[in-house]
């Protein structure tokens, strides 16, 4: 196995749902799923949801490019390492809380096998507000970004159903690019100048490869309002 590569299986920690509700917050009203909560049965994946999973806002969140987001044990136990976060799972708002997969080298384009579904990686997740909510800490949002721990979202391939204690196992893996998650979100955030590498990648959501492909003349730093 090359350096860097993902081992074949890991394992579902935790499968975590939420609804929208309204919160108020920095002096600020909106609504917001990012608090998740576990489920101790299986739960279908279909359509664009984790059982009864929802998001507040699907022109930044959920849709067909994020409609399951993982985040890994071994990415808290760092953050808890240096931060002192608890790391409970669905803290940062992920449906599947996983181990024995670096999602953060995961290629874009790859299919893992997720209880009976199946999983297509799409994108990192960027931060926002709600993440800020989430921990109470505005500043969060900043240091999540310089971390490039950002976890993965997926698409929903194949229909199924998932549980704690499922097995994670790869499917398939791009040969025909090296981009990775973790890739793909510093180029977004740090290394703009990079940002042609990520046209060529099919698999990876319309919105960066839009943004990529901007001539220097159009280019202002910013998404589409499809795959923020």
């Amino acid at each position: 196995m090359k350096k860097g590569e993902n081992p074949l299986n890991g394992r579902i920690v935790s499968v975590n749902i939420g609804t929208p509700k309204v919160v108020t917050w920095r002096g600020q009203t909106f609504s917001t799923a990012i608090e998740k909560t576990p489920v101790n049965a299986p739960v279908p994946v279909r359509g664009v949801n984790v059982g009864d999973d929802d998001q507040a806002d699907r022109t930044v969140h959920g849709g067909r490019n994020k409609a399951v987001y993982a985040y890994a044990v071994a990415d808290y136990s760092w953050w808890q390492s240096r931060e002192g976060i608890d790391p409970v799972p669905g803290l940062f708002g992920e449906n599947l809380t996983t181990e024995g997969v670096d999602l953060g080298s995961c290629l874009i384009g790859e299919r893992w096998k997720a209880g009976s579904a199946v999983l297509e990686v799409s994108e990192p997740r960027l931060p926002c507000y709600k993440l800020g909510f989430r921990l109470r800490d505005a500043a969060f949002l900043s240091r999540f970004a310089k971390a490039l721990r950002p976890g993965a979202y997926f698409r929903i391939v194949e229909e199924g159903w998932v549980g704690p204690g499922d097995t994670l196992t790869l499917l398939h893996r791009p040969e025909d690019h090296e981009v990775s998650i973790r890739e793909v979100m510093r180029i977004r955030l740090f290394a703009h100048e990079e940002r042609a590498k990520l046209a060529t990648v099919p698999a990876l959501s319309a919105g960066y490869r839009d943004w990529a492909m901007l001539k220097p003349k159009e280019f202002d730093g910013s998404l589409g309002a499809d795959d923020r």
